[in-house]
């Protein structure tokens, strides 16, 4: 995107101020504007929607309407209306918390929640939307997105209260402990793709759901499940809430907050919910890639008709909705299992985490890894090798190497 904004403003401003060239700073400086301010509008858009999504969810398991007045028949404005109260409404502190921490906390969540999504794309080669491609973009996502516990952590040391207090400890020892687990689950589709890169991993699944990771062997599809129920837990969500647990601690971590900054401690949820979905997503179901085999990655049927530029930028727009619809299936799940299962007690928590959760995460992964190594095309042909699709992410040579067997799938021959 900097390139391409160097070479606008060259066209426009060129005749005035001489030629900048392709490396400007002012183009790479542009481009880190726009990409945090599209960032911060999926969050904030995100929180939203989910708000009223899972009142509407809620309103549905408990048999009621959920929000039905405010912006018509199905209640769409009710969250902007919430919003604005929160905005109108006084923001108290306690007379004895820090003032410093207590006022910094719920940014610091919020700025670790929004800076994850850097290292995130939503679509794959040869037109990648991601703000910063990295070649350990897991590694990042899932480091950067365990700072949000400091924020939790800081609120309830700060607001002198034995609640927030009780809440913040809990929470710090559940996301520490569950850091492990969810690790575990997501090296398995770095094994299997053979890198860290998010985009080498969302393409070494295109060519239909039968090359999702997913369904790659067992130990995948129970190393799924184990991840989403850790990734649950990372997020401070019900069952895990425990942080919160309003039944005995109040509000947890935020009960002596109000106002914008209570707001801010849920806007830094709903965006680590769509974050740990579309991981999710990108991780095991195929990333921005159909059920069924679209063509609309490099080389599909969309370059060929319109061409490599608009026909690429294309397939990467509706590649871009396909990932954001299967988040928006595992949030709508996390929602679900919020308001169908009972909390559970921070020792059936830990226990749920060091007991079940790590011990099956482990042998999942050792399990792949065997399967990898004695099939390592699975049970059906998987016509996508990943070294070929690093070779032709390093550079414009589409050549494989000469090691790399390549399987007919017309043909069923190598």
């Amino acid at each position: 995107m900097a390139v391409t904004l160097n070479r606008a403003l060259d066209a426009l401003t060129g005749w005035l101020v001489g030629s900048i060239g392709d490396d400007a700073a002012c183009g790479y400086a542009l481009a880190a504007i726009l990409q945090a301010g599209m960032l911060l509008n999926l969050v904030a858009i995100s929180g939203l929607v989910f708000i009223w999504l899972e009142r509407k969810i809620a309103g549905r398991i408990q048999d009621r309407l959920g929000p039905t007045r405010t912006g018509g028949r199905f209640g769409w404005l009710q969250t902007i209306a919430d919003g604005l109260k929160l905005l109108c409404k006084e923001d108290l502190m306690p007379g004895k918390a820090d003032w410093l921490l207590f006022r910094l906390a719920p940014y610091i969540g919020l700025a670790a929640s929004l800076s994850a999504f850097l290292a995130l794309p939503f679509s794959g080669m040869p037109h990648p939307f991601v703000a910063q491609r990295l070649d350990v973009a897991v590694f990042f996502v899932l480091a950067v997105l365990g700072l949000e516990v400091f924020s939790v952590i800081l609120a309830g040391y700060s607001s002198a209260s034995k609640w927030s207090l009780f809440g913040a400890m809990r929470e710090a020892a559940q996301v520490v402990s569950y850091e492990v687990p969810l690790g575990l689950c997501a090296v398995t589709p770095v094994m299997l793709a053979g890198s860290m890169d998010l985009v080498t991993i969302g393409d070494a699944q295109q060519g239909g759901f039968w090359n999702w990771y997913l369904l790659h062997s067992p130990f995948a599809f129970i190393t799924f499940g184990v991840y989403f129920t850790c990734a649950t837990a990372s997020v401070n969500r019900a069952p895990f809430d425990l942080a919160e647990a309003e039944s005995e601690l109040v509000g947890g971590f935020h009960t002596e907050y109000s106002g914008l900054r209570w707001s801010l401690f849920f806007l830094a949820e709903y965006g680590s919910m769509m974050l740990v979905s579309l991981l999710a997503a990108i991780l095991f179901l195929g990333g921005w890639h159909g059920v069924l085999p679209l063509g609309l990655g490099s080389g599909g049927w969309l370059e060929a008709l319109l061409g490599t530029g608009i026909g690429g930028y294309l397939g990467a727009l509706l590649g871009l909705v396909l990932l954001l619809t299967k988040g928006l299936l595992l949030v709508i799940f996390m929602m679900w299992a919020r308001w169908s299962l009972p909390r559970l007690r921070i020792d059936q928590v830990m226990t749920t985490c060091l007991k079940y959760c790590t011990p099956i995460a482990a042998v999942c992964f050792l399990g792949a890894t065997l399967w990898q190594a004695s099939l390592p095309n699975g049970l059906l042909l998987r016509p996508y090798n990943a070294e070929l699709l690093r070779a032709q992410a390093a550079g414009p040579v589409a050549t494989p190497p000469a090691d790399v067997l390549i399987v007919d799938t017309a043909g069923g021959r190598p």
